[in-house]
């Protein structure tokens, strides 16, 4: 396993492997990674030549600083299941190294930038576009993978391969879950053992919307839903919507054909969020 700081290192390593017309997949991650990551690099290797995968904490997207500060960084742990993973090329560059000067970013996302995600942590998505451009030009993947938990970031860089026409294709790879269905997170970290409990009313609801979502009406399973949120002590539910995936805009009548349930709440001191698609 090749582990590289620097875009020249990286670029000098992948041109041989790009001239050969071998596949290059990258799996872009802030460290901290959870078998969530480990999935997403086993996808990239069943269709990929070469596995590149990225740990940087990106400053651009924390909206709040203590974010940033207490975000985890288990750099032993993380290396350690990377190797296990079989990934080939680990790239973790400094901040100054992919932001050697000042610079301002801006492009349209679209509206859905502004919703759900947007709505709490303005600026969000211009942060995470910004980096995920920057990683694609450092490694020029023929791919990469995300995962289907940050459901609205997925869509924005999908608009933001759309904006620059780039080459790459974007794959949203499902959500792994811990046994009793609490969805995988870096900052499950956070969560202490009463937390952790009450957290899985998230997936409870999402469960509840997607197993009656042929026999209820959308305003019946949204109130239910955010019933079972709001009566679980130390939760602060942010929002929960059944949304147009395209568009993330509220769904009413169930004649789209793509159809996702979208939470986010605070559980304690820690922000989550989950989504599950029902059609």
């Amino acid at each position: 396993m090749e582990v590289l700081n620097t875009i020249a290192a990286l670029k000098s390593l992948l041109g041989p492997i790009k001239l050969a017309q071998q596949k290059i997949a990258l799996v872009p991650t802030m460290g901290a990674l959870h078998k969530g990551h480990v999935s997403l690099i086993k996808m990239a290797q069943h269709q990929a030549d070469v596995v590149v995968c990225s740990i940087f904490v990106n400053p651009t997207q924390f909206t709040d600083p203590k974010d940033l500060e207490k975000y985890p960084r288990p750099l032993a742990h993380d290396m350690a299941m990377l190797k296990e993973a079989g990934c080939d090329v680990v790239f973790m560059p400094s901040v100054k190294e992919m932001y050697p000067t000042e610079e301002t970013w801006h492009i349209d996302l679209g509206p859905a930038e502004f919703l759900l995600e947007g709505e709490f942590r303005k600026g969000h998505y211009q942060g995470v576009t910004q980096i995920v451009k920057k990683l694609f030009d450092a490694v020029e993947p023929d791919i990469a993978f995300f995962g289907q938990k940050d459901y609205q970031q997925v869509l924005m860089i999908q608009n933001m391969v759309a904006y620059f026409k780039l080459p790459v294709q974007i794959i949203s790879c499902p959500i792994i879950r811990e046994d009793d269905g609490l969805a995988m997170s870096s900052r499950n970290i956070h969560l202490n053992t009463t937390d952790r409990e009450n957290a899985l009313v998230l997936s409870r609801a999402l469960n509840y919307v997607h197993e009656n979502f042929k026999s209820k009406s959308i305003p019946e399973l949204l109130q239910k839903a955010k019933e079972l949120i709001e009566e679980t002590p130390g939760v602060e539910l942010d929002y929960f919507t059944i949304a147009d995936g395209k568009t993330l805009l509220p769904e009413t009548d169930k004649k789209d054909q793509n159809i996702i349930a979208l939470v986010a709440a605070k559980v304690g001191q820690t922000r989550l969020i989950d989504n599950m698609i029902l059609s």
